[in-house]
């Protein structure tokens, strides 16, 4: 009987597969929504240090840089883009993996929902330390195009992002920005979280919706609303925080808060949701793209590796 039971029991890919396959889906992601995270990072930095704003809009933005730097302008910083996900992504599946197989009781309870939320949150914060990095090297890359010839800082590749901004402005710098990054995963996770069950929750109490696919995706819309209205203050402060310059040996920006005192005295109070649009637009087609690119590769692995 036992053996039948176990013989029965469907067999499962690797944790290493899991999250390399995590990982790559979110970079496969990534390939078709750069250009969303380009203009949400060239909205946040206009108007910066109370100067006239480059862009009035996204539109006005994505139009401006297809005029000024060409179709592959729009695709600027991809590599970057690419390593946060391979770095990021993978770290945060991995760490969130380990700590609910941990709190995973021994009957086979999983966690209760706060203790989901605070998983979560944790391999949130811990996948954007180790993301930093590339985030930094990312801002730098889409930011440079706005700036003047002679003031660009005209990385190649991240790779030579990372090499130069270590040898030019010390290892340190590439972990400039990190609590913010923290604090912006920690919000995005938990805004997610909480929004994304009571907006279901109060769609399937309208007597409108089933507990189905069209319910799921407009909880995940509204959701997606929330968690962006929550999280964009402080990723602009991230931003402005990684792409600033030393003025006179002396940083632009002394801390997140100092960046959002800032924004709204020289710029105003609604200038912290700058590039709303293409962030709001980013963070729905990413999660499911995501998705469907780690069912397909979880469906192909089974196939040819598990089936025999």
């Amino acid at each position: 009987m036992g053996s039948t039971e176990v013989s029965a029991r469907p067999k499962t890919s690797p944790k290493a597969i899991k999250f390399l396959f995590g990982g790559l889906a979110g970079m496969a992601a990534t390939v078709f929504v750069q250009p969303l995270d380009l203009v949400k990072n060239r909205m946040q930095l206009s108007g910066e240090g109370a100067k006239v704003r480059e862009y009035k809009t996204s539109f006005h933005a994505v139009a401006s840089i297809l005029r000024n730097e060409g179709l592959t302008g729009i695709y600027t910083g991809l590599s970057a883009g690419l390593l946060r996900q391979a770095t990021y992504t993978t770290t945060r599946l991995g760490i969130y993996t380990i700590l609910f197989e941990k709190l995973t009781k021994a009957d086979g309870t999983p966690p209760n929902f706060l203790m989901k939320a605070l998983i979560g949150m944790t391999a949130g914060a811990t996948g954007a330390f180790v993301g930093t990095p590339a985030e930094v090297a990312l801002i730098r890359m889409t930011a440079d195009g706005r700036l003047p010839l002679d003031q660009r800082r005209g990385y190649s590749n991240v790779f030579n992002a990372l090499i130069r901004i270590s040898r030019e402005e010390g290892i340190t710098t590439m972990w400039r920005g990190c609590v913010p990054t923290m604090a912006r995963a920690v919000v995005v996770n938990a805004a997610q979280l909480a929004s994304y069950s009571q907006s279901k929750q109060f769609l399937l109490d309208s007597g409108y919706f089933r507990d189905n696919i069209l319910c799921h995706f407009c909880a995940s819309m509204i959701s997606g609303l929330v968690t962006t209205a929550a999280s964009m203050p402080v990723d602009i402060a991230k931003t402005r925080i990684q792409n600033m310059r030393m003025i006179d040996g002396k940083p632009e920006y002394k801390s997140g808060i100092d960046v959002l005192v800032k924004v709204i005295r020289y710029e105003g109070f609604f200038s912290l949701w700058k590039g709303f649009t293409p962030y709001y637009a980013r963070l729905g087609p990413h999660t499911v793209l995501t998705f469907i690119f780690l069912e397909q590769m979880n469906k192909y692995y089974k196939q040819f590796f598990l089936s025999a």
